[in-house]
């Protein structure tokens, strides 16, 4: 890392007079700081470019990295952009750049119509590496030149260095080059959007143990209504909290939320996180104690479906049924089916800090490490929200806990019932769960339910586990969630786009080419698809992006497009309009989907 160091402060930069260190010489620097040689930066050629028709410009990069042996001759495009350019905001309107987006759009449009996967954003205080493989999602890496020549930034520096150092670029085994560790990452991806969806199951089932407990403080006063009503009321207030969570931590890392200081100190989900952490350091045998964080997400919940702000900082109000209210009125303590009232007050459900805390532990880290929602795709985030489907609200008669994969709760005290010798196979036939080994003789001879929660330790189910691997059974009279035997018998498995992309291909190629070879933008808008087994909907935003890239070209081929926004942002606007998710919604009755 000193030696990256002391590379990157030998490399043409020098003072500024506002004390920031700069890049005078992109070209010298990439020579001096990772070892390219000056054949490997080329000036790009007419056809390395993308056109836009629509708004009568086109889009170029200032180099182009050529490929080594083995590799795309294209290898990474190079854009360089003035002094105090900022990457993500969308600039002015001028003769040259019609098209009004930020330079990262921009950019990642030049560099799927281009098909180099690969792109570096410069300017003279920082480098971001861009990655953007046509048909899924982008991600990038930024790295600010003045902090990493500080000491305690080394290790972002090295980073810098190690992924652009010319031994790993166009010398090292083809397995450890760039184009092959971007493409690994890829599909790490897609095991943390599996990994994530199994936490977010687990935090379901801490809150529905969270609003449990709060139900025997308020003597029944919560959950009570809903339980006699509809119990699947209950879940489907859980299943939207957690959804609403997400969807903000998606937000805030996009950069949707905006960072100012009254949201991040008063509102924000990530910054709620931090101050539970913090408590957890000070007070950790008092957070089931604690109380105030629920609060704060019921008003983050009103906030963002009513809008709101303080000084220069707004949010427009969000009247979707997402942060609706009044769809779940036991999630603020109110009375079943009441309507809020702007002047009244509320008695919040008091769900502990510790279990607000460990819920977004299960949110926001993965194996130690801060997930980004901002990598994530649509069908990523789809992926969560089908995970918690397919389970319904019961009632504990006795002491009853989860078992297996399938998290199946059993009555424990009516096990105990059962003669010995018949536990075994009742649990198999059951509860899908086949007890081997000493376990067998422990089950035959357990007499209480501590005895048999010893016996079917090995198969209590991770949603029935605390922190230290304990069971946490259900009290009896206690609510938990139970697998509906469609889940059992289909599961739920994320979709990448790997998969989607070449099925939707496949299936609407045929439809398109019926059209004719030049089809108008209304017979596009007028196909209808349905996917009667959405879940997610994966297959349907894949088709949203298909429909939506035909429509594209039918509108420059008709010359309608009068928009400031992106002709792509705009098709599969169209394409995924009100109208045709309603036509689903109506046709398939389940799950949501997101255009």
């Amino acid at each position: 890392m000193l030696a990256s160091s002391k590379k990157l402060s030998g490399a043409k930069l020098s003072q500024d007079f506002d004390n920031h260190l700069r890049i005078k010489n992109f070209p010298a620097f990439t020579r001096e700081f990772w070892g390219w040689r000056e054949s490997d930066l080329a000036t790009p050629s007419d056809d390395l470019s993308a056109r836009l028709p629509e708004y009568g410009e086109t889009l170029r990069p200032t180099w182009v990295v050529l490929g080594g042996k083995g590799q795309p001759e294209h290898l990474i495009l190079v854009e360089e952009l003035p002094w105090g350019t900022n990457f993500d905001k969308a600039g002015f309107q001028s003769e040259e750049n019609r098209w009004i987006a930020s330079p990262q759009a921009r950019f990642e449009r030049l560099l799927r119509e281009t098909g180099v996967s690969i792109g570096l954003l410069v300017s003279p205080e920082r480098i971001r590496l861009v990655y953007a493989p046509k048909g899924e999602s982008s991600g990038h890496a930024t790295f600010p030149i003045h902090e990493m020549t500080m000491a305690q930034n080394w290790p972002m520096l090295a980073a810098l260095h190690l992924v652009l150092d010319s031994d790993r670029l166009f010398i090292g085994p083809e397995n450890q080059r760039l184009p092959a560790i971007l493409e690994a990452s890829r599909r790490y991806q897609n095991e943390v959007s599996i990994r994530l969806a199994g936490q977010v199951l687990r935090a379901l089932n801490e809150l529905v143990r969270g609003f449990q407990e709060a139900d025997r403080a308020a003597h029944g006063r919560i959950l009570g209504e809903a339980l006699r009503h509809d119990p699947n009321h209950i879940y489907g207030g859980m299943l939207t909290t957690l959804m609403r969570m997400v969807f903000v931590l998606y937000a805030e890392d996009r950069g949707l939320m905006g960072s100012d200081e009254t949201w991040l100190q008063n509102y924000s989900i990530s910054g709620l996180y931090e101050r539970l952490r913090a408590d957890t350091g000070q007070y950790p045998d008092t957070m089931d104690s604690r109380y105030g964080a629920w609060a704060q997400i019921i008003t983050l919940t009103r906030l963002l479906y009513d809008g709101g702000g303080h000084g220069s900082w707004r949010l427009p109000p969000r009247h979707g049924g997402l942060f609706d209210p009044d769809a779940y009125p036991f999630l603020e303590g109110r009375a079943w089916e009441s309507k809020r009232s702007d002047a009244g007050l509320i008695d919040p459900p008091l769900v502990s800090d510790g279990i607000i805390y460990r819920i977004l532990q299960d949110l926001l880290y993965l194996a130690g490490e801060r997930i980004s929602y901002r990598a994530l795709d649509v069908e990523q985030i789809g992926s969560v929200y089908e995970a918690m489907m397919g389970f319904t609200v019961e009632t504990a008669h006795g002491v009853s806990i989860g078992l297996g994969s399938h998290h199946l709760v059993i009555d424990l005290e009516d096990l105990l019932t059962k003669k010995p010798a018949d536990r075994p196979k009742w649990l198999k036939e059951n509860a899908a769960c086949e007890v081997t080994g000493k376990a067998i003789e422990q089950l035959k001879s357990a007499a209480s339910v501590d005895e048999l929660l010893a016996a079917l330790r090995r198969r209590i189910s991770k949603l029935y586990l605390d922190q230290n691997s304990n069971p946490v059974a259900v009290p009896g009279g206690g609510i938990y969630l139970q697998p509906t035997e469609e889940r059992r018998r289909s599961g739920s498995h994320y979709t990448p786009r790997s998969l989607t992309q070449p099925i939707v291909k496949t299936t609407l190629d045929p439809v398109c080419a019926q059209l004719g070879d030049n089809p108008t933008p209304d017979q596009i808008l007028g196909l209808k698809i349905c996917d009667p087994a959405m879940g997610s909907g994966a297959f349907l935003v894949e088709a949203c992006r298909y429909l939506g890239e035909k429509l594209e070209k039918a509108w420059i081929a008709a010359a309608a497009i009068r928009s400031s926004d992106s002709p792509r942002t705009r098709s599969r606007r169209s394409t995924g309009s009100r109208k045709k998710r309603e036509h689903c919604f109506a046709t398939c009755r389940l799950g949501c989907v997101t255009f």
